[in-house]
């Protein structure tokens, strides 16, 4: 769980290259591409500009690199030819990245086009969600401070946070120890140590948190059909604080950083 100095060397590197791509995205114009289209530039980008693996692609069996989740989609979009953006909607992307081993998950939630304020309100508050998280990472913190801080914020603006999904250790796995709750009390739970390494990827619905899916989870959709949003970074507890692996070009912290 405690990762080495030059082990977190090399998850930065994962997560810088993982940036690029999210800068490249920013750059591309979503509207009127297909989630598949977006999935296979994505790909590209990874295998032959960056030379390394897009490590969601056959892990649990899943074919693609990347998750597309368009509006009332809480998570585990699936990228399809007939899923078109549209001007208005919203879409998370969802990508992992493994470079020398070790990997970095990140994801963005895009506005298509011209978005009407409620979705543009939910998008920013997710952001802003997530920071809350990220500014109680520090050693001598406690898991529970995490998830207090997202749930607090978001109850303060309206928002649900979904509860069946959580954060997680990163490192030569995807999915390690320990998890990251999005809700919960301060001081409580597992205390933060220097060289922890896990992802904070807050989701957060318009309405209520109640979800449905299909039985094999892909998609996951908001029960009452509002719409959901999520953002994600990879982070390191440092020595005084902590260090966002993913964070991208031009991209503005809003936390001090240790």
């Amino acid at each position: 769980m405690i990762k080495s100095a030059a082990e977190i060397a090399l998850l930065a590197e994962a997560g810088s290259l993982l940036a690029a791509v999210f800068h490249a995205l920013g750059q591309l114009g979503l509207e009127g591409r297909s989630t598949l289209e977006i999935n296979d530039f994505v790909e590209r980008m990874i295998v032959h500009e960056l030379q390394a693996r897009p490590a969601s692609k056959g892990q649990y069996g899943f074919p693609y690199v990347l998750n597309a989740s368009i509006d009332d989609v809480v998570c585990h979009g699936v990228p399809s030819e007939d899923d078109v953006l549209r001007r208005g909607q919203i879409v998370n992307l969802d990508i992992t990245l493994e470079k020398h081993g070790y990997i970095a998950d990140s994801s963005t939630t895009f506005l298509v086009g011209e978005v009407a304020y409620p979705a543009r309100r939910l998008v920013s508050a997710a952001y802003n969600a997530l920071w809350k998280g990220i500014a109680a990472v520090r050693p001598g913190a406690r898991l529970g401070d995490i998830g207090h801080a997202i749930a607090h914020y978001a109850r303060a603006h309206g928002y649900s946070v979904v509860k069946e999904y959580c954060g997680h250790g990163i490192g030569r796995e995807m999915h390690e120890e320990p998890q990251i709750l999005h809700y919960g009390r301060p001081g409580t739970g597992l205390e933060l140590e220097e060289g922890m390494v896990f992802t904070i990827e807050p989701m957060l619905n318009q309405g209520k948190a109640a979800i449905r899916s299909a039985p094999d989870q892909w998609p996951v959709y908001t029960r009452d059909g509002k719409l959901s949003a999520q953002f994600e970074h990879t982070v390191a507890v440092t020595r005084t604080g902590v260090r966002v692996l993913t964070l991208r070009p031009g991209e503005t912290p809003q936390c001090a950083l240790g």
